[in-house]
């Protein structure tokens, strides 16, 4: 399921490049969850990674008025 999400994400925002990070704990309330970090173009070497973990990197600027449309069109490349 995270790998057609991930798919969904690459197909439709069309990133430079995809991070997809697996995080968790097995102390307290055991889980893992998943993040799927797209990059948009010109995020230059420094800003990457590390920086896109932290949210201190350049993030995509999608309005809170179109993540639900986003949503969808995510939900029907996913079949």
């Amino acid at each position: 399921m995270v790998f057609r999400v991930a798919e969904a994400v690459r197909a439709e925002l069309n990133p430079e490049r995809l991070y997809l990070l697996s995080l968790g704990s097995q102390q307290g309330n055991s889980h893992v969850h998943w993040h799927i970090v797209p990059l948009p173009a010109g995020v230059t070497y420094d800003q990457q990674q590390m920086a896109a973990l932290e949210k201190t990197g350049r993030v995509l600027d999608i309005p809170e008025a179109d993540l639900e449309d986003l949503a969808a069109r995510l939900l029907r490349r996913m079949g």
